[in-house]
């Protein structure tokens, strides 16, 4: 993989992606002819945003800088994209209108960690960390230490949770019963991490090397899904203390493009007793 993302294909790959998943009869339109791949044509598709097919070409050709947003809510209708994948859209076919010109092709930095961000962590009752926007792990408590590993042993090149999920079989025990849907959000982050930082090399570094040692990781991009972090919960299974079902609620500090990760006790679970015992284990 490039240095960077090459914002075009990009482009092309979501928009023919999110035009692959939806079949005429599920936009009203009745299906002439044999169909050589599945989904919209172009042309379908263009009559449904109401621009012409060469306008539509152009665009999912990356060849349109200047969309305007009328177009674009058009197409997004169009194509069924929710609001994650609307952003995801934007970003990608006006990456110089979708951010401030000064950031529109920086690589993002990490930031640092505030010192009031460090004790609301540590303020928390459960597993709590703060991430950046490559799934980096900046700063932890002691109980996400003793439930996810200790961070501060793992070099900086694997301190993300991308390579923890996809290159560690640790993880892929620990979260035995909720693997699969940790993969698919983990990709769908770091997708739309592409879409908001496609100069980024650090990124287009991560993503490569999970490409290339990770089938699973590959299959999953491939798939073009766009998300968001958001709550949720997660049913893991710890190695000294055994099942650990959590409920975890994201804080998104977009002016330093970080999120914090504040995990609790699922009500009616043993998940509450079993963190006091980890908790006076490794304390």
């Amino acid at each position: 993989m490039d240095a960077t993302v090459e914002r075009r294909t990009e482009l092309s790959q979501f928009l023919r992606s999110r035009r692959a998943r939806l079949r005429p009869a599920d936009v009203g339109l009745v299906a002439y002819g044999q169909r050589r791949v599945p989904g919209l044509r172009r042309e379908e598709l263009a009559q449904l945003a109401g621009v012409s097919v060469e306008y539509y070409v152009r665009l999912e050709q990356g060849r349109n800088p200047h969309v305007s947003d009328t177009v674009l809510e058009a197409v997004g209708r169009a194509l069924r994209l929710d609001p994650a994948e609307q952003d995801h859209l934007r970003n990608l076919a006006r990456p110089d209108r979708a951010r401030p010109i000064a950031q529109a092709h920086a690589a993002p930095r990490p930031a640092p960690v505030r010192p009031g961000l460090r004790r609301l962590l540590d303020s928390q009752a459960g597993p709590a960390y703060l991430c950046g926007p490559r799934t980096e792990v900046l700063a932890w408590n002691a109980q996400a230490a003793a439930v996810f590993g200790d961070f501060g042993q793992l070099p900086d090149d694997r301190r993300t949770f991308a390579s923890l999920v996809f290159l560690d079989d640790a993880y892929r025990d620990l979260f035995a019963d909720s693997w699969q849907e940790k993969a698919e959000s983990t990709v769908a982050f770091l997708r739309a991490g592409v879409g908001r930082y496609p100069d980024d090399p650090a990124l287009a570094t991560l993503l490569g090397t999970l490409a290339m040692k990770s089938e699973e990781f590959g299959a999953l991009w491939a798939r073009q899904d766009v998300g968001d972090k958001g709550p949720g919960r997660y049913g893991l299974r710890h190695p000294v203390v055994g099942r650990l079902d959590l409920d975890f609620e994201i804080l998104h500090l977009p002016d330093a493009g970080q999120v914090m990760v504040s995990y609790l006790p699922a009500p009616g679970t043993d998940a509450a007793a079993n963190l006091g015992l980890l908790a006076s284990w490794t304390g």
